[in-house]
């Protein structure tokens, strides 16, 4: 047994937290994957309702210790109690939601073509196909969301629904909140009378095991909150295994925000867009970090009102020292850099790892020669973009790359007017918002977070949302199988009376 250990730092302080973590080895690493595999010989062959169960059960463990994981989570990231209390929450509803999906198997798309056997010249097969899970998931602990994107986020949630087995990769920020839900999931496994390698997760206080844990071949596919540096070193080490498997990398985006001339004379528009940049310390992956519109007197007036805003605003503490300093050299770079103009800075507070919000300021011509403008900005820090005209802005749209989100401020007839680029908004990014900021996901049957690389991995995809569970499943197809082998979904009494596609037509009916 390993007797390394590491501490967490409390970002306020900027001193270590008195527990200690014992650090994984790669033989513990091997022997939990080992483990998840067994256990997925198992759970796989659960009903959606034992499933289901499970994942109510996780939820009330969780909220038995809300109070422990909120004394817990503040001290390690220093986000606000209310900001803990309503994850808290959000991560309890994601789990139901996903035990609801579960229970109604609905998602595992259920398709029958029924038998011709007098069909000439040739008799037609019975052909069935649902979606089975995948095996063993790896599933890594976001920084900025230590509850709803961790050990019991969406990734952990959605491959439990499915039928899949998880090992985590902590994230060493905020390891005793870690250690407090994956003590509740292992308590609610004990419950259900289920195999405890269903759920496990390794600590590391590097890259290695997490490098180890995606090439491992027992795990068949991976879910990722995080960096594009990150998503895409793992990206990389997943594409060269000898088993290519599904990497599901949720790497952030800018949020363009596009403001056409009635937004900019609202003035609810400037509370609501600093609101959006502050939130969270602008730790969320849809901070709005870029905001475009055509440049006229109104602009003018816009900017000095946002300018003056900003300047009022306090900042606050980052998550941890290393987002700390990246976004601390990258407000330097700005200072520096001609092509920015500071509009304001906020408020620093004293405390260790705090920073202040930013606003800057550029045309559309240098944003479009300077490459460097439409990267991500982790942190409260916007840039607006005052374009020449509507071509101008048209072509930022163009030559940006994949977003998570984009939004459009305006009146309808305005979006009317200028629907060439909806249109385009369809094609670079998975949620398009109309006058609304992106901050704030909502958890439900439509939610699409997801979208273009870099902003995803795999765009087709969503990491919120009832759907996020079809990213742990693959299709399988039963041609002429007796009913007793077939899964519930398919046979023909439909036990589970679930809608399924029949010759054709979608339907709840037996055969």
């Amino acid at each position: 047994m390993n007797s390394k250990t590491i501490k967490t730092l409390n970002p306020r302080t900027g001193d270590f937290l008195d527990n200690d973590y014992v650090l994984s080895t790669p033989n513990d690493l091997n022997e939990k994957v080992l483990d998840a595999q067994l256990a997925f010989t198992v759970y796989r062959n659960t009903s959606g309702n034992e499933r289901a169960i499970l994942l109510e059960t996780i939820a009330e463990e969780i909220e038995a210790v809300k109070e422990e994981i909120l004394d817990m989570t503040t001290l390690e990231t220093g986000l606000p109690a209310g900001r803990i209390i309503g994850e808290t929450g959000r991560t309890i509803g994601q789990l139901r939601l996903f035990a609801e999906v579960a229970q109604k198997e609905f998602w595992v798309e259920a398709v029958i073509d029924t038998a011709l056997p007098d069909r000439q010249p040739l008799p037609k097969s019975d052909i069935r196909k649902c979606l089975v899970p995948l095996g063993p998931v790896a599933v890594f602990g976001a920084s900025n969301f230590p509850l709803a994107f961790s050990t019991a986020g969406g990734d952990t949630a959605a491959a439990l629904a499915s039928g899949n087995t998880v090992v985590v990769k902590a994230h060493n920020s905020h390891l005793g909140t870690h250690q407090c839900i994956a003590a509740a999931i292992a308590r609610a496994l004990e419950r259900c009378n289920l195999p405890k390698g269903i759920f496990s997760s390794v600590i590391d206080e590097g890259y290695e095991l997490g490098a180890a844990l995606v090439q491992h071949p027992g795990i068949k596919a991976v879910g990722f909150t995080g960096s594009y540096k990150g998503g895409t070193a793992l990206l990389d080490l997943v594409s060269k295994r000898k088993e290519p498997i599904p990497f599901y990398g949720e790497m952030g985006s800018v949020n363009p925000i596009v403001l056409f001339p009635s937004a900019l004379k609202e003035s609810k528009t400037v509370s609501n867009l600093i609101g959006s940049i502050n939130l969270g310390v602008g730790q969320f992956c849809t901070n709005p970090g870029l905001i475009l519109t055509v440049d006229s007197e109104a602009t003018q007036s816009f900017c000095l009102n946002m300018a003056e805003a900003i300047e009022q605003s306090v900042g606050e503490v980052m998550l941890n020292k290393a987002i700390f300093d990246t976004y601390e050299a990258n407000m330097a770079e700005i200072s520096a850099e001609s092509a920015y103009t500071l509009l304001g800075q906020g408020i620093k507070v004293t405390d260790s790892l705090a920073v202040k919000p930013c606003l800057a300021l550029t045309s559309g011509k240098k944003f479009l020669t300077h490459p460097k403008m439409s990267q991500e900005i982790f942190g409260p820090f916007s840039l607006i973009v005052l374009c020449e005209n509507q071509d101008e802005l048209s072509e930022i749209l163009m030559k940006i790359e994949g977003q998570l989100t984009l939004s459009f401020m305006g009146e309808e007839t305005e979006f009317e007017e200028q629907a060439h680029l909806v249109a385009l908004a369809q094609e670079k990014a998975g949620r398009i918002i109309f006058n609304g900021v992106p901050t704030g996901v909502e958890v439900g049957y439509a939610m699409i977070h997801g979208g273009p690389f870099p902003a995803s991995t795999v765009p087709s995809s969503t990491s919120v949302g009832a759907d996020a569970i079809r990213r742990f499943a693959r299709p399988v197809c039963f041609q002429d199988a007796p009913q007793s082998l077939l899964p519930m979904a398919l046979q023909d009494d439909n036990p589970l009376e679930i809608f399924r596609k029949i010759n054709g037509k979608w339907c709840q009916d037996k055969i």
